[in-house]
């Protein structure tokens, strides 16, 4: 095929697997068409993304590399891609800038941090179930939004700092940034905009009132060495680390809920221990990503893969979801989830340098929430009714909009 014949990408990601195996038919690497008509291409397989990921041929960085960066303005529909290609963070800058920016982050999420938080991890965990335990069985309870959000949600926001006042209008911020099914120039703006109101008042507020936080020590940087952190990076540094704090872990534990659920001989066999947790969790990344499909990276010169060229300047998107079901490596069966099949080398987080630096906290979030959960309610089942669970509306993310659950069976 040739790029004329790009394929469109559903922009509400509602199959994102049998999206990924037509395209797997067509070749290692396919011409598409994002929300709004931007032209990218689209790794289908396991080895050919890790390739890429690892390649120092491909860039974040649009400023430098993408052939239709000075062209933005000329595409009213391609304003959403602003969100994640037009900032300047650790997901859009390349070399030297790409490791003095995650250098600055980097200490915030190390091992010894990460188990400091564990105690609060649990202790959430259990507020959190305790209130849906006092909630009835009257009626369904939405999973999401009374456990697998705000478990993520409330652990990032003290990590950073952000009051009470400004979570709500975070966490709209994030859903709006990950919701790729309208390229209109309004919802980009608006997009835009809550990006300045809402992280401009976290910086404003712990400017003011400086804590024992993340925010406060990024501020201290950039005040203190601004040769290492400017404003426009202190922002969308901000954007990146809080977002991908919680949103990926929502969809994790939620996602890893859901396929057991649907699974009750793999959740039972966990349940008496033959089965690993950790295990779960790797499946659920592996198959259920929560990040299938991350924009964009560019090709710094020409690159031939098979018998396919990308020019040099072209926009490739991250596609963790095919390539962690792709059969040339997991199999056969690469689309059904085993949560004994032993699946820790998933694209999920990245890899090298490009490694999620949150990886350790979700999975600890996740290791914590899940065991708990049915623990607490072993009856617990899914409730919905005559239809079917909605994913939430989004190519890049991979969650449900709510999971409706009887507690008790």
């Amino acid at each position: 095929m040739t790029v004329t014949d790009r394929i469109a990408l559903d922009p509400f990601g509602a199959d994102v697997h049998a999206e990924s195996a037509r395209l797997r038919a067509l070749g290692p690497i396919v011409p598409v068409e994002l929300p709004g008509g931007i032209p990218a291409w689209a790794p289908t397989g396991y080895d050919t993304l890790k390739a890429l990921i690892l390649d120092p041929q491909v860039s974040k960085d649009p400023r430098r590399h993408w052939r239709h960066w000075p062209e933005l303005a000329a595409h009213p529909s391609w304003g959403w891609i602003l969100g994640w290609v037009g900032v300047i963070n650790m997901l859009s800058t390349y070399g030297a800038d790409h490791a003095r920016l995650r250098k600055l982050v980097a200490p915030s999420f190390t091992h010894r941090r990460t188990e400091a938080l564990r105690e609060r991890v649990e202790a959430i965990t259990t507020e959190l179930l305790d209130a849906l335990d006092q909630g009835g069985d009257e009626e369904a309870v939405d999973l999401k939004a009374a456990f697998a959000h705000p478990l993520p949600m409330r652990i990032i926001c003290e990590l950073f700092g952000v009051p009470e006042e400004l979570r709500p209008a975070t966490g709209r911020l994030i859903a709006a940034i990950m919701d790729t099914s309208d390229p209109s120039p309004e919802h980009a703006a608006f997009v835009q905009e809550q990006i300045g109101t809402v992280l401009g008042s976290l910086i404003a507020v712990k400017s003011e009132q400086p804590g024992d936080d993340l925010t406060t020590e990024l501020i201290r940087v950039r005040d203190e060495e601004g040769d290492r952190l400017s404003d426009e990076e202190l922002l969308y540094t901000l954007l990146l680390v809080i977002g991908a704090g919680f949103e990926t872990t929502v969809n994790l534990v939620g996602n890893a809920a859901v396929a057991l659920l649907r699974r009750p001989e793999q959740l039972a066999a966990v349940r008496r221990g033959e089965i690993g947790w950790d295990a779960v969790v790797d499946e659920t990344l592996r198959l259920y990503p929560s990040i299938a499909t991350l924009p964009l990276r560019f090709a710094v010169s020409d690159l031939t893969i098979g018998d396919v060229t990308i020019p040099a300047g072209d926009a490739i998107i991250t596609t963790y979801a095919a390539a962690n079901a792709d059969p040339a490596h997991y199999g056969p069966d690469a689309e059904e989830f085993d949560a004994a099949r032993g699946a820790e080398d998933h694209l999920a987080f990245g890899i090298g340098v490009h490694r999620c630096i949150g990886a350790p906290l979700a999975r600890m979030e996740a290791l914590t929430a899940l065991p708990a959960l049915f623990d607490r309610f072993p009856g617990l089942r899914l409730d919905t009714g005559d239809g079917e669970l909605r994913q939430v509306p989004s190519f890049i993310a991979s969650g449900w909009q709510e999971i409706p659950v009887r507690l008790r069976g």
